[in-house]
C-alpha cells in the first residue's frame, strides 16, 4: 500500500511537449526507493508524438504541427489544447505492479470517470486506450526504466479533432476519435483532470 501523502499531484497548466518529457526523463534517473510518486496534468500546444515503435506511414500528410520521436511505447497520437494530459511517474515495484496493471489502472481511471458524465466506455485487449461508440477518447502509452514508468494518458475533452484527420491514430487506418464535447459534455479540462486522478491514486493505494 502506498501512503497517499506519498503521491505529489501537480497541474503544470500548458506546456512544451518536449520540455515535459524531458523532465520526467530527468525525475526518473534521478528518482530513488524514498521518492514520492507524481502525477503531471498537462495540455500540450500542437504536436505529433510517435512512440518507440511508431512508424511515420501512419502520418498521412505534411503539416505544419511539429513532429516528436518520443521513448514512450505506441505508435502515433496527437496532443493539442483541450486534451487533457495526465502523466504518471510511479515507481511501480513499490505498487506491486506490472506493466499490465498499471495500463488497466489508467484506463479504468478513464471509463469511471466518463461512467460520472453519463458516458459508457470500453477497453479493447489489443489495442490500449478508451473507446466510446468504437471511436477513440482516450490515448496510453508508457515507459518504465529500472521498474518505474513515466509518460500516460490523453482525454480528449474539448478540443480541435481535425489534426487527427492527418494520421492513423495509434497505427489504426480509419480509426476514429471523439471527445467529451462531442458526446454532450461540456466540462473544462481541469475540472475533468479531478475524477481521473482520484480514480488513478485509489487503485495505487490498493
Amino acid at each position: 500500500m502506498v501512503d497517499d501523502t506519498r503521491t505529489v499531484v501537480r497541474n503544470l497548466g500548458v506546456q512544451d511537449y518536449v520540455t515535459v518529457w524531458q523532465q520526467m526523463q530527468q525525475f526518473t534517473a534521478e528518482r530513488t526507493e524514498s521518492t514520492a510518486d507524481e502525477i503531471w496534468i498537462t495540455e500540450h500546444p500542437p504536436v505529433y508524438t510517435l512512440g518507440l515503435n511508431g512508424k511515420l506511414e501512419h502520418l498521412l500528410s505534411a503539416t505544419n504541427i511539429p513532429v516528436v520521436a518520443s521513448d514512450r511505447g505506441g505508435q502515433i497520437s496527437y496532443h493539442g489544447p483541450g486534451q487533457l494530459v495526465v502523466y504518471v511517474l510511479i515507481d511501480l515495484r513499490r505498487c506491486h505492479l506490472g506493466p499490465r496493471q498499471i495500463v488497466t489502472i489508467l484506463e479504468n481511471a478513464v471509463r469511471q470517470t466518463l461512467r460520472q458524465y453519463g458516458i459508457s466506455a470500453e477497453t479493447k485487449p489489443t489495442a490500449p486506450g478508451v473507446y466510446v461508440a468504437e471511436k477513440k477518447i482516450a490515448s496510453l502509452g508508457l515507459r518504465i526504466k529500472r521498474g518505474c514508468c513515466y509518460h500516460g494518458l490523453s482525454l480528449n475533452n474539448n478540443m480541435d479533432l481535425t489534426p487527427f484527420l492527418n494520421i492513423n491514430p495509434c497505427g489504426y487506418a480509419g480509426l476514429e476519435v471523439t471527445q467529451l464535447l462531442v458526446c454532450g459534455v461540456d466540462v473544462q479540462t481541469h475540472e475533468v483532470a479531478v475524477p481521473v486522478i482520484h480514480q488513478i491514486i485509489k487503485a495505487i493505494e490498493l
